[in-house]
């Protein structure tokens, strides 16, 4: 039911939305109260997902475009065009461009983070570090746009990231690297250093995001399939795996 479009694309329920906070008739912000929480949760149900689908295509846009141009090189104008919206909309749900670049950031990175769910104290290690490999290998075939983003803003020095690397994603390698310590200690695992084996499972799944083009151009493809990503997860598995002192856990 996406309703009709004027000239940029935009629905009459996205432009409701941006400009009284509601889809319905503005009734939510002239302190009248309803009576029947029923309809009024129904309602509230109906603008969230309408929110959250507006702001995954403002998303996507802004990742081809930051992408494609940098963050200096980008402007909210553009963005807004590239989701067909007006950019009053766009600004409705992101005040400024750096607001949006943030967001773009932390949502690869929570997805990042939450690949590797599966490493904790009672967990089997070779069970958990190949779901860990395999799930950040199908975030680099689905989501590489968001993954070159992340990896321009790094090689310039992550100017606008950088607290964040210093303090939520420092802790959260720490609390991980304390559990593979954990599997170390208990013989579980081969002695080696948690931290620089999170580095290379990193650059390993992330190259097939951020250099995919260089990997299709020596395997003599126009792009990759979904066979090379099974290939690659397999590949990057075993031998991260076999360094570890690990076989490979049994398919069920």
């Amino acid at each position: 039911m996406g309703g009709e479009q004027d000239m940029n694309g935009s629905t009459a329920e996205e432009k409701g939305i941006a400009q009284h906070g509601t889809t319905g008739d503005g009734m939510a912000q002239d302190g009248m109260t309803r009576s029947g929480s029923g309809s009024e949760a129904a309602g509230t149900g109906v603008r969230a997902r309408t929110r959250a689908r507006i702001e995954a295509n403002i998303r996507r846009a802004a990742e081809e475009v930051f992408a494609e141009m940098g963050f200096e090189g980008a402007s909210t104008s553009l963005i807004a065009k590239r989701a067909g919206l007006p950019k009053a909309n766009l600004h409705y749900y992101f005040k400024t461009k750096n607001d949006l670049y943030q967001f773009v950031l932390r949502d690869i990175i929570e997805l990042w983070l939450n690949t590797a769910q599966e490493i904790q104290p009672d967990a089997d290690p070779a069970t958990a570090l190949a779901h860990y490999i395999a799930q950040k290998i199908d975030l680099a075939r689905d989501r590489p746009v968001a993954s070159r983003v992340f990896a321009n803003e790094v090689l310039h020095g992550a100017p606008r990231f950088d607290e964040f690397m210093k303090r939520d994603l420092k802790e959260w390698v720490e609390a991980k690297a304390a559990i593979i310590e954990g599997w170390v200690a208990q013989g579980c695992i081969d002695p080696i250093d948690p931290k620089h084996l999170f580095f290379m499972i990193w650059a390993t799944t992330q190259t097939y995001a951020d250099f995919t083009v260089q990997v299709a151009a020596v395997l003599g493809k126009r792009e990759l399939t979904d066979a090379d990503f099974r290939i690659a997860a397999a590949q990057a598995t075993r031998i991260i795996l076999k360094g570890c002192g690990l076989a490979e856990p049994r398919e069920d």
